[in-house]
């Protein structure tokens, strides 16, 4: 049963919210696509298998193209909002605003209490902080850990009515309807902003256009270097929150906010009703509707550590929650390509398909890539130890290699057998295509890593590719729940962390971006 927010949510957007994930209309126009596929491949498979292997390459290496300009674009002109240190000295401390910091906790009893000094380590004057900490009614264990706290005043402990959906995005609107500052941001319960980030968003506001809704902060990992995985991941949160992002802001393109960390001006946040209780990627949700109503997301040059999964099961969990997200928002912003056309904008709709549903296409493609590529290339090697050259693998001979299951990549022509022919075409299109998307992937991470200092992190990066098999597994599942349990919120369990295990780590002190 929906509280009344969520009601009111649902009745004031009733084309733009996840609680149908797919309408009737949709599901009509994919099945459509769907039966026409299957009736090419009895007619003529040679030809459905070839038009789909187009479409699908030209997609996943057009994304991989379109990450990579965008990277190009932050490299060559850095845009994030940079506040320097005689700015901050000369700040009045008198004229600041109240500032409300939502902190929605749930299942947290094990780390609730470590939040606290993180906030209170804050560089804001006490007395003008709003903190808001965001229970559960069910969650007796988080509730009773927070009671037995000795809170001050700013900290108001709000218990959220038993009703479904029990998302992060509700918690989230309950505080919003609360709030009391003229700005406002979320912290997870694991989260370590920097002191001086509150100050330095009050002056990002402040010498921003008034369209400006949301200043994101960059986000990483303070237990980086725990495992291999937690590297892989702050190598992809290095390049998502260092370059890519703000790449897309200086494109013009929607931007899909962070989970955390993201400043808002509480009025204009309330003007788009906050976020979708449904959506289980609520931030890359609400970064789409702040630009379709002509509003503007800035990137901030300020860091809030966060704690990395450092188990694959916790990981895949975590991440088949934000993929199933995601194919949330395109399909709910999809819904009426020629309204959201106008409202982006031809430009800002191209940006949100590449962005957001091509890139969860990517991931459900890149694992059976990878299965393709692999065989082709078992193949390949299987032929060479039978005393092939790579060269007469590719250019023939024009009959199939005698004691290998190995045709030639290119076995074609009006005399060839149709099997495999269509079948050359078809691997030597997806070996070629991996191979250009991984080749540009790995040098984008590598760019992040020197662009944040992580220059230890350099030999992982270069293993990237093994990672993002590891994103297309949490895809799938991600995508299998979107069609089985679409608003069940995967809980990232917090609290297994080694800490200190950065050098960049400093709770207490302004912490720089050096990995080095």
């Amino acid at each position: 049963m929906m509280d009344d927010l969520t009601k009111r949510y649902v009745e004031r957007h009733p084309d733009d919210c996840a609680a149908t994930p797919i309408r009737w209309w949709q599901a009509v126009w994919y099945a459509l696509w769907t039966a026409t596929f299957l009736y090419w491949v009895f007619y003529r498979w040679d030809v459905a298998l070839a038009a789909a292997n187009f479409f699908f390459s030209f997609w996943y290496l057009g994304i991989i193209a379109f990450r990579s300009a965008i990277v190009l674009l932050a490299v060559i002109k850095p845009c994030e909002i940079r506040i320097g240190h005689a700015a901050l000295a000369a700040l009045d401390e008198d004229s600041l605003p109240v500032y409300t910091l939502l902190i929605p906790l749930y299942r947290e009893a094990n780390i609730a209490d470590k939040i606290i000094p993180s906030l209170d380590a804050l560089d804001y004057p006490p007395d003008k902080l709003d903190i808001k900490l965001l229970l559960e009614a069910d969650d007796r264990d988080t509730i009773q850990a927070v009671t037995r706290m000795a809170l001050p005043p700013r900290y108001e402990t709000l218990t959220l009515p038993d009703s479904k959906p029990k998302t992060k995005p509700k918690a989230c609107n309950h505080g919003l309807a609360r709030a009391r500052g003229e700005f406002c941001v979320i912290y997870d319960a694991e989260d370590r902003p920097e002191p001086d980030q509150l100050k330095k968003a009050v002056l990002a506001f402040r010498q921003s256009p008034a369209e400006v809704v949301c200043i994101q902060a960059k986000l990483n990992y303070y237990n980086a270097r725990q495992n291999l995985l937690t590297r892989w991941f702050a190598i992809e949160y290095a390049t998502t929150f260092d370059i890519y992002l703000p790449g897309l802001q200086y494109a013009r393109i929607p931007m899909p906010l962070g989970g955390t960390s993201n400043h808002f001006r509480t009025d204009m946040l309330r003007e788009l009703d906050g976020w979708d209780p449904f959506n289980v990627t609520e931030d890359c949700d609400l970064g789409v509707r702040i630009y379709r109503a002509g509003y503007k997301t800035r990137m901030i040059d300020s860091t809030t550590w966060e704690e990395a999964c450092a188990n694959v099961k916790g990981w895949l969990r975590q991440r088949s929650r934000w993929v199933k997200g995601f194919f949330q928002t395109h399909l709910v912003h999809s819904r009426n390509p020629i309204r959201a056309i106008r409202q982006l904008g031809l430009r800002g709709y191209t940006g949100f398909i590449l962005t957001v549903g091509g890139s969860s296409m990517m991931m459900i493609l890149n694992v059976l890539y990878w299965i393709m590529g692999g065989l082709y290339a078992a193949w390949a090697l299987k032929a060479m130890a039978h005393g092939h050259t790579l060269q007469t693998i590719v250019r023939g001979p024009r009959e199939a290699l005698p004691g290998s299951p190995v045709w030639p990549m290119l076995y074609y022509g009006p005399n060839e057998d149709p099997l495999w022919a269509s079948l050359s075409i078809f691997f030597f299109t997806v070996a070629i295509v991996l191979f250009l998307a991984n080749f540009l992937f790995v040098l984008i991470h590598v760019i992040a890593c020197f662009k944040r200092r992580m220059v230890r992190f350099l030999p992982w990066a270069l293993l990237m590719p093994m990672y993002w098999i590891l994103i297309s597994a949490g895809a799938w599942k991600g995508f299998i729940q979107l069609f089985t349990k679409p608003f069940y919120w995967e809980k990232t369990e917090h609290g297994k962390a080694k800490e200190d295990t950065s050098p960049q780590q400093a709770p207490r002190k302004r912490m720089r971006n050096d990995e080095g």
